[in-house]
């Protein structure tokens, strides 16, 4: 049987929904189903006996997002062509509202950007009737969506969260991967901030793990080129979490004075230990390093770029040349790279300071 969360909400496995799509349900109006196929079909292939009628309301993708005016999207982790949900009527005489996401329980599956639709689903629901959410087992992956859901809702912590979930049901437990991704997620806000250092860190780990695993380089994924005036100018000045209006620093070309990267494509890292992080060149005397010493980063660590054509070919490895005069700007690493402040960066599209000059546009 589900287990009833909150008011209004319930939390179940497959056997759950499928018990309700097949009889009905006095209480359960709405389904958030989270199994690896969102297509309603996967009820049958689990169970061949079972008939459930379906009427399609709309099918979401990314790109339909992108559409809609939220640019946010266009930073998304996730293909332009993903299905982000599908909406249909299900169940008796079509009278239950089903949204079906296409998540695995797995180690390197993306939670992160589809946890909004989810969650805005669940509070839509609650308020017109009363929502199941499930997945397979009820044990991972629902458990990770309705704990972002009381996150989110209450301002709970992860394990605040998790903790108040288990006092309803015992079994949940969500696999590591997806614990990882919602502490991004209460780091964030309780939001998916496509913009901050630590989506972008994210991000750039989908698309290594995907590169790792053989598959083709989605460059649609990749930032789009600063240095093209169309993208300059379409560029509005972002407010600080001060209120104030930053002006865009650009870093350009020294050689031709081409833009390379704005502020917004770095992706930030924590400073390792300095020269101490470096076998071969470790210190004396077992000092410490002390960041008093440190002159600063001598590369800045961005994310890939559409201008980047050796990273779109698909190598490992290489150099970075200005797309303009083909100065040599930095290098890229798949693999990953160390900066010289001692912090190692995976993956790396590294451009040097020396070889660019600042400015704002």
């Amino acid at each position: 049987m589900p287990c009833l969360v909150r008011e209004n909400l319930f939390i179940g496995n497959i056997s759950d929904a499928a018990e309700i799509l097949e009889k009905g349900s006095s209480e359960i109006t709405h389904i958030l189903s989270a199994v690896s196929s969102a297509s309603i079909s996967f009820f049958t292939e689990w169970r061949s006996s079972l008939v459930i009628p379906a009427k399609e309301i709309r099918q979401v993708f990314v790109g339909d997002l992108d559409d809609g005016g939220d640019d946010c999207w266009s930073k998304s982790a996730l293909s332009p062509d993903k299905l982000v949900y599908n909406l249909e009527y299900v169940g008796k005489e079509l009278k239950m509202v089903r949204m079906a996401v296409a998540l695995k329980d797995t180690d390197n599956e993306n939670l992160l950007d589809y946890l909004e639709v989810c969650l805005d689903f669940i509070e839509e629901s609650r308020k017109q009737g009363c929502v199941l959410v499930h997945c397979f087992a009820g044990v991972s992956r629902s458990a990770a969506i309705v704990t972002a859901y009381l996150m989110r809702s209450e301002q709970l912590s992860l394990e605040a969260a998790l903790e108040s979930l288990r006092q309803c049901s015992e079994s949940v437990s969500p696999n590591d991967n997806f614990l990882e991704q919602l502490k991004m997620f209460e780091e964030m806000g309780f939001k998916v901030d496509r913009g901050s250092s630590k989506y972008k860190r994210f991000r750039l780990k989908i698309l290594g793990d995907s590169y790792n695993r053989g598959e083709r380089l989605d460059s649609s994924k990749f930032g789009v080129d600063p240095g093209l005036p169309q993208e300059v100018a379409s560029k509005k000045p972002e407010t600080s979490l001060h209120g104030n209006l930053n002006s865009n620093v650009a870093y350009r070309c020294k050689k031709c004075r081409r833009v390379v990267a704005l502020q917004e494509n770095i992706v930030d890292h924590i400073p390792g230990e300095g020269m101490t992080a470096f076998q071969w060149h470790k210190r004396n005397g077992g000092n410490s390093f002390n960041k008093s010493d440190d002159f600063g980063c001598s590369s800045i660590f961005v994310e890939p770029l559409k201008w980047m054509k050796t990273v779109e070919e698909g190598g490992i490895e290489g150099k970075l040349s200005c797309a303009h005069c083909d100065a040599r700007l930095g290098y890229f690493n798949w693999s990953g790279s160390q900066c010289n402040c001692g912090s190692w960066i995976t993956p790396a599209f590294q451009l040097h300071k020396s070889r660019m000059d600042l400015s704002t546009v």
